[in-house]
């Protein structure tokens, strides 16, 4: 018997430690790899995993996400039927920190009694990883679960549970009494009810919280072997599409072990980096151990060292950045680095 999942996507977590990121963005719009953002790996999971209704709860700073998503059609979810849902937040929660709200699920209860899922697939927003839920679902169901939480290799849960739908629906109409806010809250509470099982996922997997997690995950991607479990024959990442010229390679340009996206004119020496659309690489120009986002302005002469640059900045000719793999220097979206400024 097929089973059909729903996919919830809380996209309400903010993380203190990605402040610098997260001043003009929520953090599913992260960018990330060049063209994605971070939620373009769970909702593309759920997609190649057969779920064709998925619901997405942000909660603030939801500008760039909703136009990121959009109708949802890049993965194939602009349906009649089913498709893509957007809830966003009705009220500011005062606890930014809170994984799978059910006060904004409770907002939203049409959604639930509407579907016709049996099951439903609660998942963060904020995990890179290739994963097939169907699995999952199987192992749910014969191992007579009522919850089943996702763990990776290392022991940590990935805030990941799969439940039934009217099970959902009964946790969250209930919360007042229980006190449960979430699900973490439910599998965490050692006298409850349910029947709470652990599944362990053994692939690759990182939850990005923190600038360090983020610049790991991002350079990480340059290993083959992590980018071989990331993008998989069958299973694609999926992205929001735009139609770019190639990137331009300027006589004199080098570029060592770095992935570069298209419509960049890369005059300069990169190494090690991870380059995003648009980018514009000045004559002389050393860029080692970077994130460099969309639309950045990198003029001659700038050296540039374990650094991660937001979208549309500008650093002047000559200017000398630096940080460390425990502290990458970040410069914030839209704003400009001189020489004189960091000397």
């Amino acid at each position: 018997m097929k089973r059909k999942l729903l996919g919830i996507i809380d996209a309400t977590t903010y993380h203190d430690d990605l402040e610098e990121l997260l001043i003009h963005r929520s953090l599913a719009a992260l960018p990330f790899a060049g063209r994605y953002r971070i939620i373009d790996f769970v909702l593309s999971n759920m997609v190649n995993s057969g779920i064709r209704s998925v619901a997405i709860f942000p909660k603030m700073q939801y500008r760039s996400l909703m136009d990121h998503l959009g109708s949802g059609k890049n993965w194939d979810l602009n349906r009649k039927r089913d498709g893509l849902f957007f809830f966003p937040s009705p009220v500011v929660d005062s606890n930014p920190n809170r994984v799978g709200s059910f006060d904004l699920f409770a907002a939203n209860m049409d959604y639930f009694y509407r579907s016709t899922q049996e099951y439903a697939i609660i998942s963060n927003c904020y995990t890179i990883i290739n994963m097939d839920y169907k699995p999952i679902l199987e192992w749910h169901h014969d191992m007579h679960c009522d919850i089943t939480e996702i763990h990776h290799r290392d022991g940590r849960s990935m805030e990941m549970y799969l439940i039934k739908t009217s099970l959902l629906i009964k946790l969250i109409q209930s919360r007042n009494e229980t006190g449960y806010t979430c699900m973490r809250d439910v599998v965490q509470d050692l006298h409850n009810e349910y029947t709470i099982c652990r599944y362990d996922y053994d692939d690759y997997a990182v939850m990005v919280d923190s600038i360090v997690s983020y610049y790991d995950a991002s350079l990480n991607l340059l290993k083959p072997d992590v980018w071989g479990n990331l993008f998989v024959k069958g299973q694609p990442i999926l992205t929001k599409v735009k139609d770019e010229p190639p990137t331009k390679y300027e006589k004199g340009s080098l570029v060592k072990n770095s992935m570069i996206a298209n419509g960049c004119v890369i005059n300069g020496t990169v190494e090690n980096s991870i380059i995003s659309r648009g980018v514009k690489i000045g004559k002389g120009a050393i860029i080692k151990n970077c994130i460099v986002m969309q639309k950045c302005q990198i003029e001659e002469g700038v050296h540039l060292d374990t650094v991660i640059l937001d979208k549309d900045v500008r650093v002047e000719a000559g200017t000398r950045l630096s940080g460390t793999v425990q502290l990458p220097f970040v410069v914030r979206k839209g704003t400009k680095q001189g020489a004189l400024m960091n000397s």
